[in-house]
This record gives C-alpha cells, structure tokens and sequence, in this order.
C-alpha cells in the first residue's frame, strides 16, 4: 500500500495539517512509528508520543490541540479509532480471497456449495449442513449434521461447531473455537457418583458475532444458548449451557458466564471477570477487571471487585486499604496511651 496523505484524508473526510503530498506505506502504533507510517492518537494517556513519533501522519481528532510544536502531519477526523478501523478493513478487504475446495476434506452428499464458497484441506463438512454464500472454511474445521452457515461466515483453522447449531451472516469463529460442545450438566446420585444429564438444546449465534480463539460455548441442555446480534467475545471465554448474551456486548479474554445467566446489551466485561449462574444482568454496564458477579445487576452501572460493588466505593475502599499498616499503627500507639492513663491511676 502506497498513498499520499491528502488522497488518505479525502477517503476518509480529514483535514490534513501539514505536508499533504508525503506518502504512507504502513500502519503503526504511534510510539513505535516510523517514517512512512500512519498512526492514530485516540487515548489522551498517549498523547506525549504525538510529541516524539515518527510516524509520517497521524490520526487525531477535530478538537485536538497541541501543546508543542509537531514534526508530524495531522489528519484531523471525527473519531480517530473508527477511522482507523475502517482503513485497515478496506486493506485486508484487498487480500485475494481463496475460492473452491481443497483435498482432502468431507463434505457430507447433498450439501450445497456456493461458487465463492471456500473448504481447506481436512475440513469434515457433515449431513444437512446449510452453507450461505462466501463462506470460508479453513483446514482442518469440523461442522456436525444439520448446521447452519449464514452468509460470509469465517470459520478459522481448527473450529469446532457441533450437531445442529446456527451460525448467522458474516460472523467470525477463531481458531480452536468450540460452538456447541456439552453442557456442564451432571445429576448428583446417592451413591456419590454423577449422572450425565443429556444436553439435546443448540447454540446459536446471531448476525456479526465474533468468537475468539479457544473460546467455548456450550450447548443449552434445552432449547439454545443464545449470543445475540453484534456480540463480540475475546479468546479463552466460557459461556455455559443456556446462557443469553444482548446484542453489541463486548467480553475480554478469561471471562467465565455459568449456566442460564441472562446478560443484557450494550454492556462491557473486563477480563477474568465471572458470572455466577442464574442471574440476570441489564444493558449498558461496565464490569472491571476480575470482577466478582455473584448476584443480579440493573443497567448503567460500574461496578468493580469480588464480590462486584459500585466503581468509586471500590476505589474509595483501596484508598482505605492502603491506609491499614498505618491506622493499625495509631491503633497501637492509643491502646499504650490509654494503657500509661490506666497506670498513672
């Protein structure tokens, strides 16, 4: 890729401040940019990198104003991380996208194969397996009996969807993605031993899902487990059976969701956080870092720590934890003064 940073800026409605006929070669991150290099300055933490970088151009919004003086052109947008997001789509949207069927593979009789559809080598493709058009099915992925690909669904090296599940238009299944594997469901007998319970329900991924590398979701022991319009799930993710995930909910890697917890939209889950099971979560949260879900939680809060409590009550409390080995101090010193009182009488 070679283009010069005023035809760059007219693709994407910038004002360019600087030297509009220098040419960008590549993409970088702003502390790491070199000559020839676009980046984007969208977290304000990052802005004393603006100062030093290297980089040829770099993404900024509208209303930023710089406090030194500047060696690198600016191209001034609404929202430099859309923006961002968008040119490095329609690069990869220029790859040559691979066509046809690879040897060896399965694929079930009777199944339909579109002419832009795609099959890597040591695929199994099963019985009554429905393909939409422009899928992609990487080496060495197993699709069970009776599933469904809707169209321009990407399925990575090593995915697993089991029997029966439903995958919607254009998602994206990372490598080593399991979509429909058992239910943790066991019945306890009086003889200390375990009896599997039978999941026979689905899972089901609604349009625009991304499921990250070796994320699971587990089959509903009845009915689905349902991730819903626009959800997108990091890497390592358990989702157990019956689960519901709302539409354009984000998860970071190593969050755990037990079984039959509703989570609502819009809402926003840091790593390793966990969900207790048979809770209901509303829309538009925020859930920090290792956070601690053991009860049900309304809509439009922040919450943070195990067990979850309001953000600012949790920072308030570190404040006071930080402060123990020297109250505990003043705790001593009272105690020997009120002592020495005791004694003088």
């Amino acid at each position: 890729m070679r283009i010069s940073v005023e035809q760059l800026a007219s693709i994407v409605n910038g004002i360019v401040e600087g030297d509009a006929k220098a040419y960008i070669e590549n993409y970088s991150k702003i502390e790491e940019a070199t000559d020839g290099c676009l980046t984007f300055l969208a977290n304000p933490k990052y802005t004393h990198f603006i100062y030093t970088t290297k980089a040829t151009a770099v993404l900024v919004r509208k209303d930023f104003k710089p406090e030194h003086e500047l060696t690198t052109t600016l191209i001034r947008v609404d929202d430099p991380y859309e923006t961002l997001a968008t040119l490095l789509n329609m690069v990869s949207s220029q790859e040559v996208a691979k066509k046809g069927v690879e040897q060896p593979c399965h694929i079930a009789e009777g199944v339909e194969l579109a002419d832009d559809v795609y099959v890597g080598a040591f695929a199994y493709v099963g019985n009554n397996v429905k393909i939409g058009n422009n899928v992609k099915i990487y080496p060495q992925v197993y699709v069970g009996d009776n599933v469904t690909l809707g169209d321009d669904v990407i399925l990575y090296p090593g995915v697993k969807v089991y029997h029966g599940c439903k995958i919607g238009n254009r998602c994206i299944v990372h490598a080593g993605a399991v979509i429909g594997a058992d239910g943790f469901g066991f019945a306890p007998k009086a003889d200390g031993t375990y009896e599997k319970i039978a999941q026979i329900g689905i899972v089901v991924l609604e349009d625009d899902v991304e499921i990250g590398a070796n994320t699971t979701v587990d089959r509903a022991t009845m009915g689905a487990t349902v991730i819903k319009q626009g959800v997108k799930l990091d890497n390592l993710i358990q989702v157990a059976h019956n689960v519901e995930i709302g539409e354009n909910t984000v998860m970071a890697a190593q969050v755990g969701v037990a079984g039959s917890t509703k989570i609502g939209k819009n809402n926003m889950v840091g790593g390793q956080v966990g969900f207790a099971g048979h809770i209901t979560v509303g829309d538009n949260n925020g859930f920090g870092a290792q956070s601690g879900i053991p009860n049900s939680v309304g809509s439009n809060m922040r919450v943070l720590g195990t067990p979850a409590i309001n953000a600012m009550d949790f920072a308030r409390n570190q404040v006071y934890l930080k402060r123990i080995p020297q109250i505990t101090q003043e705790i001593k010193q009272l105690k020997q003064l009120i002592d020495e009182i005791k004694n003088e009488k």
